[in-house]
């Protein structure tokens, strides 16, 4: 198992450069509510030189398909070949909400999508008469991309929640990339993961890549409280029947701590939202405490087939955070000779 690691936009490129001194594999660029992934990436292209760049993930309601395309091409050029593409469909409360687009069939947007991505970035002259994308329109002529990638089969990675779109990940994707996720759902996750075809394309080894808090404390309890307020963030997005992060912790068994954080949001009460996050959820779906139980954790992650583990350290100080990513280092046998 490999490991990654999720920058914060702000010290990315600190931690990419400590990660990469370590021998981390990838540095995964989120975006949120308060960055886009391509600006962070292209910083970091100048600021590194060895370790792999990936977007995780960028927001498929934002962009066109082309302009992803456009995107990508550019990060690989500046990266020289080290980029790897990450995508999300989203969630209802970000598609409509914030971006004012449509999110029904998010199954059949998702594939039209990659298949135009995927036509771009081999070179083709852009034609895709679908459902949810058609171009070119009115007699224009569609895009072609201008050159050669570096890396001509560059890896386009998924963020998938529910059964479907874990099954359409494995079809039409190169890895699948996880969130809130315990190792054994890492199990139930790959095996819908093969249904689809994971690991088919071109015979490449198909990347398992969940995201996962890492909070180094000798109390596992006082590190969960560094996790809490990221967790209710995401369960709090979007009406309760329509978040898939919500129903990710129902499913896990904590239904009540999931609506009890959702009313706690509505009601402006954000501190009591974080507090009802279980300790017992966080600990299956994050890496807390002393070296020694992370370690544990880590080898559980491995277990259950994790390919890359992509951590996020979560700490005050860019100080607590490069303790983080040292202890994981030395629980996995780095991917990269250390300078």
């Amino acid at each position: 198992m490999r490991l990654g690691v999720n920058v914060p936009a702000l010290d990315a490129v600190g931690t990419a450069q400590l990660a990469e001194r370590l021998g981390y594999d990838v540095v995964f660029v989120p975006e949120g509510y308060r960055s886009d992934a391509p600006s962070v990436l292209g910083l970091l292209a100048g600021a590194t030189t060895t370790i792999d760049l990936a977007a995780g993930v960028l927001q498929m309601p934002g962009r066109t398909p082309v302009m992803t395309a456009m995107t990508t091409a550019m990060l690989d050029a500046l990266s020289h070949g080290r980029f790897r593409l990450g995508l999300g469909v989203s969630n209802v409360a970000v598609t409509s909400g914030w971006h004012g687009q449509p999110f029904a069939d998010p199954i059949g947007r998702v594939r039209e999508y990659v298949a135009v991505v995927r036509a771009a970035l081999a070179g083709e002259r852009v034609q895709h008469d679908g459902v949810h994308f058609r171009m070119p329109l009115d007699g224009h002529e569609g895009f072609l991309l201008a050159g050669r990638l570096h890396a001509p089969d560059l890896p386009i990675y998924l963020a998938a929640v529910g059964p479907r779109s874990l099954r359409l990940a494995g079809g039409i994707a190169d890895g699948w990339f996880g969130v809130f996720c315990s190792p054994e759902r890492i199990v139930a996750a790959r095996a819908l993961l093969a249904e689809g075809g994971a690991g088919d394309r071109a015979g490449r080894p198909f990347e398992v890549m969940p995201s996962v808090p890492i909070v180094v404390d000798d109390d596992p309890e006082r590190a969960a409280s560094a996790v809490r307020g990221y967790v209710a963030r995401f369960v709090s997005l979007g009406r309760r029947g329509s978040n898939i992060y919500h129903r990710l912790m129902v499913d896990a068994g904590f239904g009540a701590a999931a609506d009890r954080i959702q009313d706690h949001t509505a009601a402006g009460e954000h501190t009591a939202a974080a507090a009802a996050v279980p300790f017992e959820f966080l600990d299956r779906t994050a890496l807390l405490g002393p070296p020694d139980r992370i370690a544990a954790g880590i080898r559980a992650y491995a277990d259950a087939g994790v390919t890359t583990l992509a951590l996020s350290p979560f700490a005050a100080d860019p100080d607590g955070r490069a303790a983080a990513l040292h202890v994981a280092a030395k629980a996995v046998a780095p991917t990269r000779s250390t300078p």
